[in-house]
């Protein structure tokens, strides 16, 4: 049609264009064309285009950079548009991503990072691979993970709360002492006092590996002050604290490669502190969350304590 349009304007007429087109293999009639000019945009033309911007604006800013939701897949990405008010099925987000070259971001294998401590008395598993709980404050896991920099090593430790996967702290340093595992313990728990739902005495256990960090004197020590109950996994399986590995493997992918919260290699720890700080944010605000039925944590944490309210006498 656009062909057949320009050659018009040039004052050629429609059926003389239609020969020459068929001449060189393209099969098309005048009255196909009359057809096409007199036919209305296809209803799902133009829905598809709107569903196209939605997604054009959900992945980027109005200057082009990329936004966190960028890394959503297509099931995300459907909730996302559907909690702005966009009614799309799954299938069509699909097939417009596809056809738009756009794909959520994928992780990859995550190296082991903690070093075993030496065999001797541990905790007990007390978790035994059960990753749910009740309510919020009644299980923590923790785990660290590493960050290459210009200026060297940077470690980041990470204390999550297992009812709503919210992280409740995280603390990075150069090197890697017992105190880098305990700051964000001490963190959370202030923090959670902060929000006026303290950890109880008794009622929270702290999940974490074998590593010499969580089996060191002063950690344990601090456990056991704060009443809370010490839970570690065996050596060497990683599935024993395995929401933990999780969380890293997606702070690994969304944060640490180069996206929405840092463009190229990272050069000193503040730089990642900041990006961690905030991927933290958006991951415990605004992120979805597919077992939490595409809520966020903080979104879930909410409705348990909403929940405990009691209803209001009336007047």
């Amino acid at each position: 049609m656009g062909f057949i349009d320009l050659m018009r304007a040039r004052g050629f007429a429609v059926e003389s264009v239609c020969q020459v087109l068929r001449e060189q293999g393209v099969q098309v009639a005048a009255r196909t064309y009359r057809a096409w000019k007199r036919r209305p945009v296809a209803a799902r033309t133009v829905s598809d285009a709107v569903v196209v911007d939605a997604l054009r604006d959900a992945r980027q800013t109005a200057d082009g950079r990329p936004t966190p939701e960028s890394l959503y897949g297509r099931r995300k990405m459907t909730a996302l548009l559907r909690r702005r008010g966009l009614e799309v099925a799954y299938c069509t987000v699909d097939r417009l991503m596809r056809q738009q070259g756009m794909s959520g971001v994928r992780r990859g294998k995550t190296p082991r990072t903690t070093t075993t401590g030496k065999d001797g008395t541990r905790a007990a598993d007390l978790l035994n691979r059960d990753f749910t709980a009740p309510a919020p404050n009644r299980k923590w896991v923790a785990d660290f993970t590493y960050v290459r920099t210009w200026s060297g090593m940077v470690y980041l430790a990470f204390v999550v709360d297992v009812y709503a996967q919210r992280i409740v702290g995280w603390h990075a340093m150069s090197t890697r002492p017992a105190e880098l595992v305990l700051i964000p313990l001490r963190m959370a728990a202030w923090a959670r006092g902060q929000a006026g739902h303290p950890v109880i005495r008794g009622e929270l256990i702290c999940h974490s590996d074998a590593g010499s960090q969580y089996c060191a004197i002063r950690f344990t020590e601090h456990l056991a002050l704060e009443g809370i109950t010490p839970s570690v996994g065996s050596v060497g399986d990683a599935l024993d604290n395995a929401l933990m590995e999780t969380i890293i493997g997606l702070y690994k992918t969304e944060c640490v490669r180069p996206g929405p919260f840092h463009s190229g290699a990272f050069k000193t720890l503040s730089e990642v502190e900041y990006a961690t700080m905030a991927w933290v944010d958006w991951y415990n605000h605004r992120r979805l969350h597919t077992t939490l039925g595409m809520a966020t944590p903080a979104e879930h944490e909410a409705a348990y304590y909403a929940a405990l309210q009691p209803d209001p006498q009336p007047a």
